[in-house]
C-alpha cells in the first residue's frame, strides 16, 4: 500500500493563480476549489487508495509569534482566502480525510502524517505531494518521497542532495542560513545557496560549523566573512532554523487504514452542484464502484 499526502494549501494557490485573472477576480469565484476537488478525483481515478489532505484553515500559526515577518494572510485575495473552509468542506463530502490546521501549519500536518505512515510496516511508500522545499526534510531514502504534481517529478533522498547539496536532515539548517522568502524570513547576510550547501555538506548542522572560517574543512569563497556573519547572527540562524523545522506531533490519525478512501458522503452531489462541477458525481461513482 502507498500513502499519499496532499498539500491542500499549495493546491488551492496553484489552481487559483492558474485561472485567468478575469475568472479568479470575479466575486464569489469558486474555480480554485473546483479545480482542487477535480484533481483529487483524478488521483482516485489513478488508483490512490490512502489519502490525507492538509490545509491551513488559519494562515497564521505559532510561528508568527516567533518572527514578526513570518507569512500571514495579509494581502491575500479575499476570493482565495474565503475558499479554504469551502475546500475542506468539499473534500470531506468527497470522503477524503482532511486536516485543517490552526495553531500548526499544513506542512506540519504533512510531516506528522509522513512519519506516522512510514512507521507502518504495511506501507510500501509515502508520497508527499508538494514541491515546497521545507518538505524535503521529510524525505527518507525512497520510502518517503516528494512529488511535484505540476512537473510530474518525484524527489527521493538522492534527489534532495542533488537539488540542495545537503541531506534531508540538514534542510532546516540550510533554510536557516539562506532564508525562505515564501515563509518570510531572510536568513543571514551573505549566506547564499552555494556557500550554505558546501558548508553544511561537511558539517550538517549550524552548531557544528567552526566559528572561525580558517578552520573550515571545506573550500568556500569568503569563509572568514561568512564565519564572522554566522558568529554575529548565530541566534538568528537558530531561530530561522526553528521556523523551518517541521513539527511532527500533530494529532492526526491512529492507524494508516483511517486514510483509506471509502467513497463519497451523501452530501457530495449537492456540493458538486454548488461548485458547478456536474460531472464530478459520475466520475466519483465510477471510482467507488470498482
Amino acid at each position: 500500500m502507498k500513502v499519499h499526502l496532499l498539500d491542500g494549501t499549495y493546491e488551492l494557490f496553484r489552481h487559483h493563480y492558474g485561472a485567468p485573472a478575469e475568472v479568479r477576480e470575479e466575486p464569489g469565484d469558486l474555480s480554485a476549489t473546483r479545480g482542487v476537488v477535480g484533481s483529487v478525483v483524478t488521483l482516485l481515478e489513478q488508483g490512490v487508495t490512502h489519502l490525507g489532505v492538509a490545509t491551513d484553515h488559519v494562515i497564521e500559526s505559532f510561528r508568527n509569534d516567533m518572527w514578526p515577518g513570518y507569512k500571514s494572510s495579509a494581502g491575500m485575495p479575499a476570493n482565495l482566502l474565503g475558499q479554504f473552509p469551502l475546500l475542506e468542506e468539499a473534500l470531506s463530502s468527497l470522503g477524503v480525510v482532511v486536516w485543517p490546521m490552526v495553531e500548526l501549519e499544513a506542512d506540519d500536518a504533512l510531516a506528522t502524517a509522513a512519519v506516522g505512515a512510514a512507521a507502518d510496516p504495511g506501507v510500501e511508500q509515502v508520497v508527499i505531494m508538494t514541491p515546497d522545499k521545507d518538505m524535503s526534510q521529510c524525505v527518507v531514502g525512497t520510502r518517503v518521497v516528494q512529488f511535484d504534481r505540476r512537473k510530474e517529478a518525484f524527489t527521493d533522498e538522492d534527489g534532495v542532495v542533488a537539488r540542495y547539496g545537503v541531506r534531508p536532515e540538514s534542510i532546516p539548517d540550510w533554510l536557516g542560513l539562506v532564508g525562505d522568502s515564501a515563509d518570510g524570513f531572510p536568513g543571514l547576510p551573505g549566506w547564499g545557496k552555494k556557500a550554505a550547501s558546501s558548508v553544511l555538506a561537511r558539517y550538517a548542522h549550524i552548531e557544528d560549523i567552526p566559528t572561525e572560517g580558517r578552520k573550515w574543512d571545506v573550500d568556500v569563497r569568503g569563509s572568514l566573512r561568512l564565519a564572522a556573519t554566522l558568529t554575529a547572527g548565530r541566534e538568528l540562524a537558530f531561530l530561522f532554523r526553528d521556523l523551518a523545522t517541521l513539527r511532527t506531533d500533530a494529532p492526526l490519525f491512529g492507524e494508516v487504514e483511517e486514510l483509506r478512501w471509502r467513497g463519497p458522503t451523501p452530501s457530495f452531489a449537492a456540493m458538486a452542484g454548488r461548485l458547478k462541477a456536474d460531472r464530478l458525481p459520475g466520475r466519483v461513482a465510477a471510482v467507488a464502484g470498482r
